[in-house]
């Protein structure tokens, strides 16, 4: 199936054209999932040696060609939609090659984040998910608008680009909560204390969870105040804490893995808020706490686990949780792929996503989120 031409582009246009690759030829489609990967991964790298030296022409080279297999694996499967994608992405390059444009950090950075995007589409349908197509388009629009622009236009244009895709422009915002919540008495704030201890101990099992629970105390704590603290901040804090915990009465095997889940694995490995859920249910007190760890994985349209809950029955701190989540999980590939974490990619991914999220609750995250890369 060809795709419209960009201006009348809609998302049904991308999924139709990956139903059709998959219903034709899934172990095709399954091959380029895996060479994208690959060129991923080389993308990555060569940008972070362009950062070194900016200049390299011969890196330069190197990252067109990167681009242009990805485009040719997409024509080879059909995929004529992310052939104008990726052709978008190579009129800029030809222009870095050629010597018109200069290569910049932000040059780099929307590289990735249009990496990161088709990327978030192609897991989505590997899942049976349609993820993350409208707002592909949407930077896919963006970089094709900048395409014959002078260099200073292109310049600002990536500037611009990398505020929506992270989610630094304003979006929709949650009215204030009148809820006001009472202090921990003396012997919740020790079984707080015990949580910390057991978050803590999951930490500990992998160098690269280093810090996790205090990166997603923080921005679940921020997200709730910016959205006028509609979670009681007791029962989050224990929900941040607990939310991963089921995992450690599973086999390590499982949520260790650097290797892709079959079918029979993942299905176990989403046993684990359910396991958390109870556990911390059947200490008085922590009710709610229990409820935000049992929904942290259900989704707006449905299509989540345990309880396939739609928006309003997903309570609000398993949304915060959710987002906190998703984005730490993101920040945790990039370390797999030997990079630092980005914090402006895990947000960039966060507001890429169509239905995982409540958009209610990404703009107070987006907010968190900025604070923490500002230091505040």
């Amino acid at each position: 199936m060809g795709c419209v031409k960009l201006g009348g582009m809609l998302e049904q246009d991308i999924n139709d054209a990956l139903d059709e690759v998959l219903s034709n030829d899934a172990e095709l489609f399954r091959d380029f999932c895996d060479a994208f990967d690959d060129h991923a991964k080389e993308i990555e790298l060569l940008i972070s040696r362009l950062q070194l030296t900016p200049g390299d022409t011969a890196l330069i080279g190197e990252l067109f060609r990167a681009f242009h297999n990805i485009k040719g694996d997409a024509a080879m499967c059909r995929l004529s939609c992310f052939v104008d994608i990726v052709h978008s992405v190579e009129t800029l390059l030809v222009r870095l090659r050629n010597g018109e444009l200069a290569f910049t950090e932000s040059f780099g950075q929307v590289l990735l984040l249009m990496v990161d995007r088709l990327e978030l589409v192609l897991e989505g349908r590997r899942k049976g998910e349609r993820d993350g197509t409208t707002a592909l388009i949407a930077v896919w629009k963006g970089v094709d608008s900048l395409g014959a622009l002078p260099p200073s236009g292109v310049n600002a244009g990536f500037s611009r680009l990398i505020d929506v895709m992270s989610g630094l422009a304003v979006g929709e915002a949650l009215p204030a909560s009148r809820e006001r919540w009472l202090p921990a008495d003396a012997t919740l704030a020790r079984q707080l204390s015990y949580f910390r201890e057991l978050a803590l101990q999951l930490e500990g099992h992998s160098a690269l969870f280093q810090g996790r629970t205090e990166r997603n105390l923080r921005l679940a704590l921020e997200t709730n105040r910016l959205a006028g603290s509609w979670v009681d901040p007791l029962q989050l804090e224990a929900a941040v804490y607990i939310h991963d915990v089921g995992m450690m009465f599973l086999p390590a095997s499982l949520w260790l893995s650097e290797v892709p889940l079959d079918d029979a694995g993942r299905r176990k490995l989403q046993t684990h808020p359910a396991l958390a859920a109870e556990w911390l249910d059947n200490i008085p007190g922590w009710g709610a706490a229990a409820q935000m760890v049992l929904q942290h994985h259900e989704k707006p349209d449905g299509s989540g686990y345990p309880g396939g809950l739609k928006g309003p029955e997903i309570v609000p701190g398993a949304k915060i949780l959710s987002l906190v989540d998703t984005f730490e999980a993101v920040m945790l590939k990039q370390l797999k792929r030997g990079h630092p974490r980005s914090l402006l990619r895990a947000a960039a991914e966060v507001n890429a996503s169509d239905l995982q999220f409540d958009k209610a609750w990404v703009e107070p995250f987006n907010r968190a989120v900025q604070l923490v890369r500002e230091g505040g």
